[in-house]
């Protein structure tokens, strides 16, 4: 195994990477909370990033690519090993179409797309994040995703660069062949939209933003929806059975619904708390810990599974756990 000290010096060695030890992840993950991690480098270049990822790989040393850290809980102990992070974020058009660096903030790309009469990502507004990811989530709202827009994706899948088309991406409700991939890291998308009025994209946009930060407020250090909806058609008929038919939203049964049954709002571990007005959402109030967090989500589940029989399943990623674990084991 190669020594920390020899792996610090083989990273600083790399042009455009910029290169630190003990950053407190709680910078780049919009819940605020997180430990350091032994070695943290970002670049904009893809090049730089290629050879990063080649050191990190060959150090022996534990290593995790981020991008926004807008789904990210990192464990308080922080990561012990190396964070890599590729912050190229241009977004650029020729006609109708759009190329956009996994860096860039999803609502970016929203407000350029709009500017430039494209239509497709408009009900996109307000969602947190980068664009990386929301293609590896196939992020969206309102009955629409970001890939029904995507032409292609421009990755990295540890030996080349490689570009698959919408198809091979494999997106499904909240995911895609990435997910199934972790090891695949996202460079940049192509995407192809319709031409539509500008004014009334950005009117759409805005109504929506509205109604976003309404629920999670800019400011509010929560990842949004912390458990993804689920599908009706999957629901065992013994549960789809008593679900209202109004909560059920094109096909789906918000994760809110089982949540408020077993009284998750208004929840509270430490300083993370359940929105009091909305079951899916968790945030920090200041001073909130990853133990807590995961504790309180640990607690929703087990509720929702022994009422309903089923699993939610979480939105987030997990950084720093011991052997991929969710929560500690010295929690009660």
């Amino acid at each position: 195994m190669i020594h920390t000290e020899e792996t610090l010096e083989r990273l600083t060695a790399i042009p455009n990477l910029t290169v630190s030890t003990g950053a407190p992840l709680s910078r780049y993950t919009r819940f605020a909370i997180g430990g350091p991690a032994d070695i943290y480098a970002e670049t904009s270049g893809v090049e730089a990033f290629i050879q990063a990822l080649h050191v990190a790989r060959e150090s022996g040393h534990d290593f995790v690519v981020i991008g926004g850290g807008t789904n990210l809980i990192v464990s308080d102990q922080g990561f012990r090993g190396i964070v890599l992070r590729f912050t190229a974020e241009r977004i650029l058009v020729a006609g109708n179409r759009v190329v956009a660096d996994a860096g860039a903030v999803l609502q970016d790309l929203v407000d350029f797309t709009n500017d430039h009469a494209l239509k497709g990502l408009e009900t996109l507004a307000g969602i947190p994040g980068s664009v990386g990811a929301a293609i590896y989530g196939n992020a969206g709202a309102y009955g629409h995703s970001i890939s029904e827009c995507v032409r292609s994706v421009r990755f990295y899948d540890g030996v080349e660069v490689r570009v698959f088309d919408r198809q091979a991406c494999e997106f499904l409700y909240r995911e895609s062949i990435f997910k199934k991939h972790k090891e695949w890291i996202i460079f940049s998308t192509d995407l192809v939209m319709e031409t539509a009025d500008a004014a009334q994209l950005r009117k759409i946009a805005g109504d929506i933003v509205k109604i976003r930060n309404e629920k999670f407020p800019v400011t509010m250090k929560c990842a949004g929806s912390i458990f993804k909806n689920l599908m009706m058609a999957e629901l065992p008929e013994s549960v789809a059975g008593h679900v209202p038919e109004r909560v059920v939203r094109e096909g789906k049964v918000p994760a809110a619904y089982f949540l408020e049954e077993v009284d998750a709002k208004g929840m509270q571990r430490g300083d993370i708390h359940v929105a009091t007005y909305h079951a899916n959402l968790i945030y920090n109030g200041g001073e909130g810990t990853a133990a807590d967090l995961c504790w309180l989500i640990a607690e929703l589940k087990s509720r929702v599974a022994r009422k309903f029989g089923i699993q939610l399943e979480e939105e987030v990623q997990y950084v720093g756990f011991p052997n991929g674990a969710k929560r500690p084991a010295a929690l009660p």
